[in-house]
């Protein structure tokens, strides 16, 4: 199978397949945030269990992202690639996935086996922190740092599409049974494993004796950091003014199907804002869109959820989101690849468990408060964003 470059410096093939793991990765967060509840009472446990389980399981994914990322990056340097920590976290984390559901059907609810559910449940968890910074860092390899968003539009895409039918989905994945979904997914899981292994082109050795001695960029690394706490909180109270609004503005409760357009709109927004980031620059474009994405939302808490609103805010969204990963890759240096990627998926996710404990019933949040914590959040993104092209104007100085 071929590896050359097309013209626009890109292994396409390597990189529709990495969108593909993409892919199962949300696949099988999605199977298992629905299926959660059920599998816990159905084993005689509270439903409110899931909530704290989620808590539990994000707070380990901020330590644990970074970490192994890091490690990924010690194994290329001492090893020659960080595909052990991809290979092996996958396949644990296949083994686990189809392991839930057999907990729950095989194994009698008593109360000393009881607690293996939670165990399971954690354990799939952290098995899934093992190889998505190591899987991303192989987008550095895929693809020279200038045509770098391009190519992980294409991994948004893949993402953002699944992603978008959650909404709509819960009772059609419910409806085949969780042996036989949580089936599909490890199986999805284990196919894009293999084909990714397949595809992944021979990595040029590295010289232990001639490696250069590079610190850890502990700057850098605290904006990245504080730019996935940033987007997270930002996507989150988004998501829900934007619900909010629409149920409001159209007198339903149910917008299920208008989310769903709004997600497969972001998604397939990835592709220009990939082709508007490689000509603009990726930090230029992401500034762009938290721009417009702040007075965006205060406008529309203020006329309603009008078609032009959302598309700014669709096309906004799309350049804040796609461009999160080389952000990471061109601010730390190579070395540290797989940390600096860890460290923002370690900041969504310490995000995420923050907001659970602050924010514990998100219902009673009126539109205007979800709008500005949105913006702050967004705001605190973008000032991150903003102090790192300081340090590589100082950098690039220097040179």
């Amino acid at each position: 199978m071929t590896t050359s470059k097309s013209h626009f410096n890109i292994l396409w093939v390597q990189v529709w397949v990495l969108a593909v793991v993409q892919g199962a990765i949300t696949l099988t967060w999605l199977i298992y945030n629905i299926y959660l509840p059920q599998l816990l009472t159905q084993f005689g446990f509270p439903a409110s269990l899931a909530v704290v389980l989620v808590l539990v399981e994000n707070a380990f994914g901020a330590v644990l992202e970074p970490l192994m990322g890091g490690l990924s990056d010690q194994a290329r340097r001492w090893v020659g690639t960080r595909f052990p920590f991809i290979s092996v976290g996958m396949i644990l984390a296949s083994a686990l996935f189809i392991a839930i559901p057999c907990v729950v059907s095989l194994i009698p609810p008593t109360t000393v086996m009881r607690s293996l559910l939670p165990i399971a449940l954690v354990a799939w968890a952290l098995a899934m922190t093992i190889f998505r910074s190591p899987a991303m860092c192989l987008l550095g390899m895929y693809s020279t740092p200038a045509q770098l968003p391009l190519a992980v539009s294409v991994v948004t895409l893949a993402g953002g599409v699944i992603g978008a039918f959650r909404p709509i989905s819960y009772k059609f994945i419910l409806s085949l049974g969780p042996v036989y979904t949580f089936a599909i997914g490890s199986f999805v899981m284990l196919g894009a494993a293999a084909v990714l292994r397949l595809v992944n082109p021979p990595e040029a050795p590295v010289d232990r004796h001639q490696i250069e001695v590079v610190k850890l960029p502990l700057q850098k690394l605290a904006l990245i950091l504080g730019t996935g706490f940033g987007v997270a909180w930002g996507i989150r109270f988004l998501f829900d003014v934007l619900g909010k609004v629409l149920k409001a503005q159209l007198n339903t409760d149910n917008v299920d199907v208008l989310m769903v357009w709004i997600g497969l709109a972001i998604a397939i927004a990835s592709i220009p804002a990939g082709i508007f980031a490689v000509k603009i620059g990726n930090r230029q474009a992401m500034l762009c869109g938290i721009c417009a994405i702040i007075p965006s939302l205060l406008i529309m808490i203020s006329v309603g959820a009008q078609i032009p609103i959302i598309a700014v805010i669709v096309a906004s969204f799309s350049l804040i989101v796609n461009g999160a990963i080389p952000f990471a890759l061109e601010l730390v240096p190579q070395r540290w690849a797989g940390l600096g990627i860890g460290m923002y998926f370690g900041g969504f996710a310490l995000a995420m468990s923050l907001f659970g404990v602050i924010f514990p019933n998100l219902q009673a949040i009126t539109p205007f408060v979800g709008v500005t914590g949105s913006s702050l959040a967004f705001f605190l993104a973008g000032v991150c964003i903003a102090v790192s092209g300081i340090f590589e104007t100082q950098r690039n100085a220097e040179v």
